[in-house]
């Protein structure tokens, strides 16, 4: 602990520099992100110098190339950049600002020729891959308005869905209110007509003068009544005859007295009838 804490101070000094640095908690958590911190920017700081010593070998691989060439070009051709025109010295600029444009090592004709090439697949490929996204982003805004309409028609449905639901909740709560209602009725109209019985069998009423006994009687006299149409045809016939006074007189008081009954009879459940 104490090591990391020592290691931990000296990067912070390091990083700060001149500055005072900041107070904060010392407990393992942050000792330990601290040390952390310190172990990756140690790193990446070795790695940094060791890039910086690379580029630097580079840059003075440069240097003595171009060194050379310029002598080369100086001993040689007898040129140097004083002698050079105002174009010339533009195209050479430009030449070398192509080359470190296309990466390239030197200016010959020989690198310049693949480094073209490639920028020309990579052209291609960029075109391609454009029309490609172009492909998916029409297939995508077309996708995007079918799901727009659906969505629209979804929540058409869930609207009328909705309203649907409320018309038929309305009913059920009406459906309910008059549910309750007959019910409560019911039980009223229950409750009146066990009264009533009640009333009825406290005051003795006679069975014979209820509705259904009264229903009885009715049919009772309209079956008399059809009875007594065949008796009055068997007498037609013997209404035209010269009867024999002594038999004639025995059988019209039989047919009287039978017709007398039935008419008694007949008064009595009309009379009853309409009591």
């Amino acid at each position: 602990m104490c090591e990391k804490i020592k290691r931990v101070n000296k990067w912070l000094s390091s990083v700060f520099g001149d500055q005072t640095v900041p107070q904060f908690e010392v407990n393992t958590r942050t000792v330990d992100i601290l040390y952390q911190l310190a172990e990756s920017s140690e790193v990446r700081c070795s790695d940094t110098a060791l890039l910086i010593d690379d580029l630097k070998q580079k840059a003075a691989e440069y240097q003595a190339d171009g060194a050379h060439l310029q002598d080369v070009i100086l001993q040689g051709v007898g040129l140097s950049c004083a002698s050079l025109s105002k174009p010339a010295a533009d195209y050479l600029s430009a030449l070398v600002d192509n080359a470190m444009v296309l990466g390239v090592r030197d200016t010959s004709l020989g690198s310049f020729i693949p480094a073209v090439n490639n920028l020309t697949n990579e052209l291609l490929e960029a075109e391609k891959s454009d029309r490609r996204l172009d492909r998916e982003l029409k297939a995508l805004r077309k996708r995007l308005g079918a799901t727009l309409v659906l969505r629209k028609n979804l929540q058409e449905d869930i609207n009328k869905t909705v309203k649907a639901q409320e018309v038929e909740s309305a009913k059920a709560e009406e459906r309910l209110l008059n549910m309750d209602f007959v019910t409560a009725k019911s039980k009223e109209l229950s409750y009146r007509r066990k009264k009533a019985e009640d009333q009825l069998v406290s005051r003795n009423m006679d069975k014979t003068l209820s509705h259904q006994a009264v229903v009885q009687l009715s049919q009772e006299v309209i079956a008399l009544k059809q009875e007594i149409i065949p008796l009055t045809k068997k007498l037609e016939p013997y209404l035209d005859l010269s009867p024999n006074p002594s038999l004639a007189q025995v059988k019209i008081e039989e047919a009287k007295r039978e017709l007398a009954a039935i008419d008694s009879q007949l008064e009595m459940n009309v009379d009853f009838t309409q009591k």
